[in-house]
């Protein structure tokens, strides 16, 4: 197939935008908020039910491309897939809705194309508003001209990035189960009792000995013990933004901690200002967010691990505690900060109206009681298992992640042709 059977079009004359569908209003139905699209990414993390009042409309196969900032820069476009056959569900507003035209274009090319920095580019160029309200236009991007493949080898440049991005996201769901399987073992074992005993039986419910405690009933052998005793607390680097570049030191800040634990990999900031050397951390370490923005608090104290930026040095803002001297093993404390015990604690010394602070008394503070070393450790070596397997499967989505970027705009331009056989599929 040559080059010359691609041709130039308007956007509009081979995409629908915003596609005409119907709901009654008060129609209790999925809706798909902002915060269900993760930064490019095509999977759209879950719904809600809600009783429909306004806002955009669509169907499975349709791409959401968010037209607000900072949605539309950091890059919040994504693909529905989650609703029944001839299912419509409704959004934000701020969503631009693009369909494929039956015979002229893939669904699955318009997600990529969506995607293409030329169509990016284009988008935010267009926008306007008052600062932080600005908006892409829509008849901007509908009057940008492309040059289209034909039907069939856009189908085939949509299977080769599809089949990068289905790999994503099966390892984010084995992921996904494993952090459950983790957070269900740390509750089995130390919040319900029922760890295995010398005969490998929940200890509990198989009889074992319950004692009094300033924390109520306990294992015998166990004990209860201050945080104050068993760590350190040290507040990172109080930085000025003119320090943040896109190529410098990874900085661990606020955003790439999500809510309740864990770690967010796009929202991670470079810096190329001063620091000291008690504002590194290195990889592992355990780190905790000591601010929140939101008045839910749904990041005040969550946990996160650093991960491994295969760098010399990685830092940390003020708005994090990094755990340092750490006496019990370190992953039974990141779970136990991850637990309904301890955020309801912590969420108790916070301080502040719109932004909420967390003192080093909100950590240090609080007591727990403690499993005997015996168990510590087999707990430790478990979860072990479980962290380095989620390491790897995050490498591995970091590498298929920048394949697929790679391939995005030389497959759109043309740059690199997809060999089709006779019956018009990908070879």
């Amino acid at each position: 197939m040559s080059f010359s059977e691609w041709r130039e079009v308007a956007l509009k004359d081979v995409i629908e935008f915003n596609p005409k569908e119907s709901i009654k209003k008060g129609t209790i139905t999925k809706k798909i908020g902002m915060d269900k699209l993760a930064p490019f990414q095509r999977k759209i993390d879950g719904f809600e039910l809600e009783a429909f009042k306004g806002g955009s409309k669509f169907r499975n196969g349709d791409t959401l491309l968010a037209r607000i900032t900072p949605c539309l820069e950091n890059g919040k476009t994504a693909q529905v897939t989650i609703l029944d056959d001839d299912e419509v569900a409704f959004g934000s507003t701020e969503y631009i809705v693009l369909r494929h035209k039956i015979g002229i274009t893939d669904n699955n090319y318009i997600f990529y194309l969506a995607l293409s920095q030329y169509v990016r580019d284009t988008a935010i160029k267009s926008m306007t508003g008052t600062s932080g309200r600005q908006r892409a236009q829509t008849d901007v991007i509908e009057n940008t001209k492309i040059m289209l493949p034909p039907l069939d080898e856009q189908t085939a440049i949509a299977h080769i990035l599809s089949t990068l991005d289905d790999k994503i996201e099966v390892n984010n769901q084995i992921n996904k189960t494993l952090e459950n399987m983790a957070q269900a073992i740390f509750k089995q074992w130390f919040v319900d009792f029922e760890f295995p005993n010398e005969d490998g039986e929940p200890y509990k419910s198989s009889g074992g000995e319950m004692v009094e405690s300033e924390l109520g009933m306990i294992p015998k052998g166990w004990r209860v013990d201050s945080l104050g005793n068993l760590l350190d607390v040290q507040k990172g680097l109080s930085y000025k933004g003119k320090h943040l570049v896109e190529e410098g030191v990874p900085m661990i800040n606020l955003g790439t901690i999500n809510p309740g634990g864990g770690y967010r990999q796009e929202k991670i900031k470079f810096y190329n200002g001063d620091f000291k050397d008690r504002h590194m951390v290195k990889p592992g370490d355990l780190v905790i967010a000591n601010t929140d923005m939101t008045q839910d608090r749904v990041i005040l104290g969550s946990p996160c691990l650093v991960p491994d930026f295969e760098c010399e040095k990685i830092i940390f803002t003020h708005h994090i505690f990094a755990i340092r001297n750490l006496k019990i093993p370190r992953n039974f404390l990141y779970y136990y900060f991850k637990s309904k015990d301890f955020r309801e604690r912590a969420e108790g010394y916070a301080t502040g109206t719109t932004v909420l602070a967390l003192p080093q008394k909100g950590v240090v503070g609080i007591d727990l009681y403690l499993p005997n070393v015996d168990i510590l450790e087999r707990f430790n070596e478990l979860i072990q298992s479980f962290i380095d397997k989620m390491n790897n499967l995050d490498k591995e989505n970091e590498l298929l992640k920048r394949i697929r970027d790679v391939l995005l705009p030389k497959l759109m331009s043309g740059e690199i042709r997809v060999p089709l056989d006779e019956e018009g599929a990908a070879s």
